[in-house]
C-alpha cells in the first residue's frame, strides 16, 4: 500500500515522502495516528502541487540548518551530575539534558533531533552525539560529563 507521510516517520521516511508498506501498518497504525494519508490519485496530485510549492521554502531552512551547523561546528558541551567516587554517574545523561545544555548555548535543538553515540551514557567521561539540524544537515558534537 502506498501511503503519503504527513510527518517524520523514524527508520520510514520523512514528511512528505511517498512509501510503500504493508497494509496493516499502514491500516492500523499510520493512518489512524495521523502520521500518513492515503495515496490515491488525487491525493497524490495535490501532494505534487503541495512539492513544488515547498520547494522554495526548503532551500531558505536548509541554508539556515548549514549555518547552524558551522556555528555548532567543534562544540563542546559540559553536562554536570551527581557521581560516585568510581565515575558512575547517577541515573544516565540522556538527550534532554544535552538539549538544555545547547539552549544554554544560545541553540534552539529539540531533543529529538539529538542521537547520542553511546547507547547509554553512565560513567564521566567524554562522548558524542550526532544533532540532526535537517534530512540532509547533520553535525557531530561533543559533550564531556563532569561530577558536581
Amino acid at each position: 500500500m502506498e501511503i503519503i507521510l504527513k510527518q517524520d516517520v523514524v527508520k520510514l521516511g520523512n514528511k512528505g515522502d511517498v512509501v510503500k508498506v504493508k497494509n496493516g501498518y499502514a491500516a492500523n497504525y499510520l493512518i489512524p495516528q495521523g502520521y500518513a494519508t492515503l495515496a490515491t490519485a488525487t491525493s497524490l496530485k495535490q501532494h505534487n502541487e503541495d512539492q513544488k510549492q515547498r520547494a522554495h521554502k526548503e532551500i531558505k531552512i536548509r541554508t539556515s540548518a548549514e549555518e547552524l551547523a558551522q556555528q555548532m561546528e567543534g562544540l563542546l558541551l559540559t553536562i554536570v551530575t551527581k557521581a560516585s567516587s568510581t565515575g558512575k554517574i547517577f541515573g544516565s545523561v540522556n538527550t534532554l539534558q544535552l538539549s538544555e545544555s545547547l539552549r544554554q548555548k544560545g541553540f534552539e535543538v529539540d531533543r529529538k533531533q539529538i542521537v547520542i553515540d553511546e547507547e547509554q551514557v553512565k560513567d564521566l567521561g567524554k562522548y558524542g552525539a550526532e544533532v540532526k539540524l535537517h534530512r540532509d544537515v547533520k553535525v557531530k558534537i561533543e559533550f564531556e560529563v563532569v561530577a558536581e
